[in-house]
């Protein structure tokens, strides 16, 4: 899969067939649509070019509409990649781009810069100035600039809508199984280790404490997770829980991520940590003190390994 960001220099693409959207979560209904793009790149053997767009097209139209991303732009690529896409064409979200007309879309967008074959599109997509540009007008420019408009099934991008709204909510309600489910693969995000006040350390449970650098990203609800998780330049894998909350035993008041992997012990601070959750175990508590604390994360350690047993890497 090539990776286009700069819309300046695309090459002369073969039979172009598209889609076009954000794909946050690249979750189920995204991968109905991918399969859909890629089987029909196959079937008239041309290439798949999947359009995204950074930053995410709500940050520049509705400024404040607080919109949490699950996925970076560079975990939306690297999930792509575990499909047979051709190519990937990241679109800077400008309000110059957003501000052009539906026919200037068509026009100087999409057939000056990929000359498709085939663009696939869902029935309620939206585009161009004040999303005045829609199935229709992509279908009543077709005989003129040589393209063919395919459809996506309505099913499936009712289901994408409700997805993508679903999984935000269910990962802020610590409903981690059914946005997994939707999603079709495990949450996951990446921080900086920083340093903490070593308590799990004293208590025998070491934690790699994370500061998230990517400010829209969403981080779930407060509780207790099993994770697995994978530093950055190190091919090793580790299981282990995750706390999200503001640690109530230690009268804590600012929200901390705490990892805590386990059999490993080593100095990390300032590396980046990936973890991928796998199940919410419990909701953050207070404790009577860090004795009732460290028999408690003993209990978390032995379900979180046994959920985790068949995890493989």
């Amino acid at each position: 899969m090539k990776v286009f960001r700069n819309i300046d220099h695309l090459p002369s693409f073969i039979k172009a067939v598209l889609t076009i959207g954000t794909f946050d979560g690249v979750h189920l209904g995204h991968q109905k649509i991918i399969r859909q793009l890629t089987e029909s790149a196959k079937k008239c053997e041309g290439e798949s070019v999947l359009i995204t767009f950074y930053p995410h097209p709500r940050f520049i139209v509705q400024p404040d509409a607080g919109i949490q991303e699950l996925t970076t732009l560079e975990e939306r690529i690297q999930l792509l990649r575990a499909y047979d896409i051709n190519h990937v064409v990241v679109v800077p979200f400008t309000q110059t781009f957003a501000s052009l007309s539906a026919e200037a879309y068509i026009r100087d967008f999409l057939v000056d810069r990929f000359h498709p074959h085939q663009i696939i599109i869902g029935y309620d997509h939206k585009f161009g100035n004040k999303r005045e540009g829609d199935l229709q007008m992509l279908q009543s420019h077709a005989p003129t600039f040589g393209y063919e408009v395919v459809e996506i099934d309505e099913a499936i991008i009712q289901e994408s809508i409700i997805s993508s709204t679903k999984i935000r909510n269910a990962l802020l309600n610590g409903d981690l199984a059914l946005a997994n489910a939707f999603l079709g693969h495990p949450y996951s995000f990446k921080g900086r280790i920083v340093l903490n006040n070593q308590t799990g350390r004293s208590i025998g449970y070491p934690t790699a404490n994370l500061e998230v650098e990517e400010k829209n990203k969403l981080i779930p609800g407060n509780g207790v997770y099993t994770v697995t998780a994978s530093l950055e330049g190190d091919e090793r894998k580790f299981k282990g829980m995750m706390n999200i909350g503001i640690r109530p035993t230690l009268n804590g008041t600012n929200r901390s991520i705490e990892v805590n992997m386990f059999d490993f012990n080593e100095d990390i601070y300032d590396r980046h940590l990936t973890v991928h959750l796998h199940h919410f175990l419990r909701a953050e508590q207070k404790f009577s003190g860090l004795s009732a604390l460290q028999e408690q994360l003993h209990q978390d350690k032995t379900q979180s390994i046994q959920l985790l047993a068949n995890i493989h890497f």
